[in-house]
């Protein structure tokens, strides 16, 4: 789907309220009527009764988490071992690395805005004819949008000047009499959007952010000009260093990282904020997703790092489309599988299967060595049990995709002790992440293999087909030809069957 159509599409439905549930992707199918992942219910009939527990360290890599966030402060991990008073106390080579690491930052700033891998392979010479052809049809997409937004605004601007109403509300665009069938078409757009959601002020938000987006595509992401890694120093023809970056886990735009570490483990009946799903574990922040595409130097980094560390649950919501360097993020793979790690991953959100164009990473090794064993890829769900529960962005995958978990509109922390909704796969991922280190807290022997094997097989299958998009066809397949295991997570059954796993 082009990005223009997409656009209009949010532009029809951006600020739809719907009822779903607070804390829906916690509650049970039977039991609150919203395909959540039966949390509450885990809590209550089973950990309820646990008296032993082993703390779970789990390494979030992304953009940065607000440590000091009101609901988060409390389980963010501390080196035991390094003292902030700038010295590399612990001697791994990191100085200062008291809550994790940032792989995007130097001596003197850190990396907010970056290309897309495609546009640095065309800078450096490496690009074939196809990514050329792809590079070139991604600009005219975002120039277009760009225009096309902006010819949107100037005419609802207009409309809204003629009204003589700064902020004009429902009965103001239906008693409104269109000068043209261009206001004919904003008229009726936002007719159906107010009367979803009154707040004209947060659409009008939302509607600057698109434009701003596809801006930023143009002037960053997409432009070969563009070049900021000389912020972190570092040899960016050796993908085999590993010693750069600074210490601030937080970094100048931290709201991914901190929106999906809430999901996690947002500390639990604290009457403050969310209820993340893990109870007893410590967030790692690992930034090295940037504003744009992450190098493929970094990510290993940071999953070496994570493992040399003792996390035993890696949270990985990134991912791109071409990887230059996988063979030294497969090789940090399987560092971290040696030392029993299990890595989840995002599946992304092109609405496409990936089993046809992969993503990257992935745990297919470049060098047809085999695959990553305790690596779990997982696409997004919403709330209700009918054909839709496949939320329309996820990608998906009978052979790449293992699960699928809720990703839809989903209520967690930002910097700043606030809190939003969010939507993607990235938030789908740190669900089952959060299961995972649940499951290695109360059940410490079993391997992160036992691990993903539990998550698997204790899936809930969907009972009806989902439409997903194929060949830009909307079709209706059943649950088992989108995923490994045909089904959405349940934290209440893994823990069943963690139990009397043998």
């Amino acid at each position: 789907m082009k990005k223009l159509n997409f656009l209009f599409y949010s532009l029809l439905t951006t600020g739809i309220s719907f009822a779903q549930k607070p804390n829906w992707q916690n509650l049970d199918l039977q039991k609150d009527g919203v395909f959540g992942v039966s949390t509450e219910k885990a809590y209550s009939e089973i950990i309820v009764h646990k008296k032993k527990f082993k703390p779970v360290i789990v390494a979030v890599i992304d953009s940065g988490v607000d440590t000091a966030h009101e609901d988060l402060k409390a389980v963010i991990w501390k080196n035991p071992k390094e003292n902030y008073d700038g010295s590399d106390n612990d001697l791994d080579g990191y100085s200062d690395d008291l809550h994790g690491w940032n792989f995007i930052g130097g001596p003197n700033g850190n990396i907010n805005q970056e290309n897309l891998e495609l546009t640095r392979m065309i800078r450096a010479g490496k690009a074939d004819v196809m990514m050329f052809e792809t590079y070139r049809a991604k600009v005219a997409e975002d120039k277009e949008a760009v225009d096309d937004v902006e010819s949107y605004q100037k005419i609802l601007n207009g409309m809204i000047g003629r009204m003589n109403k700064d902020t004009p509300e429902l009965a103001d665009f239906k008693s409104y009499q269109p000068q043209d069938s261009r206001e004919e078409q904003v008229r009726g757009r936002m007719i159906s959007i107010l009367e979803r959601n009154p707040d004209f002020e947060s659409y009008k938000s939302e509607l600057n952010g698109y434009h701003d987006h596809f801006k930023e595509e143009l002037d960053y992401n997409l432009n070969p000009d563009f070049n900021p890694r000389s912020i972190v120093g570092d040899d960016t023809l050796n993908a085999s260093e590993h010693f750069y970056g600074n210490p601030d886990v937080m970094g100048p735009a931290a709201l991914h990282g901190t929106h999906v570490t809430g999901i996690i483990a947002a500390v639990r009946n604290n009457d403050i904020g969310i209820q993340g799903i893990s109870d007893h574990v410590w967030i790692m922040s690992i930034r090295t997703v940037p504003n744009g595409d992450e190098r493929d130097k970094d990510v290993a980094n940071a999953i070496r790092f994570a493992a040399d560390h003792g996390a035993r649950v890696v949270n990985m919501s990134f991912g791109k489309s071409y990887s230059p360097d996988k063979k030294v993020v497969d090789e940090a793979v399987k560092y971290a599988l040696s030392k029993d790690v299990l890595l989840i991953q995002a599946a992304g959100n092109e609405g496409k299967n990936i089993d046809r164009e992969p993503n990257f990473p992935n745990r297919i090794y470049g060098d047809s060595t085999g695959i990553a064993g305790a690596w779990i890829v997982v696409g997004a769900s919403g709330w209700v049990d009918d054909s839709t529960l496949v939320a329309p962005f996820s990608n998906y995958g009978r052979k790449s995709v293992d699960v699928f978990a809720p990703g839809m509109q989903i209520y967690s922390s930002i910097p700043g002790s606030k809190y939003q909704e969010e939507s993607g796969t990235s938030m789908a991922a740190p669900v089952v992440a959060g299961l995972a280190a649940l499951i290695r807290e109360y059940y410490p022997k079993l391997t992160a293999i036992q691990v993903k094997q539990i998550i698997l097989q204790s899936v809930v299958k969907p009972s009806e087909n989902v439409r997903v998009m194929s060949d830009g066809q909307s079709r209706s397949v059943p649950f088992s030809e989108i995923c490994v295991s045909g089904g959405v997570v349940n934290v209440y059954k893994a823990l069943f069957m963690a139990a009397n796993f043998h």
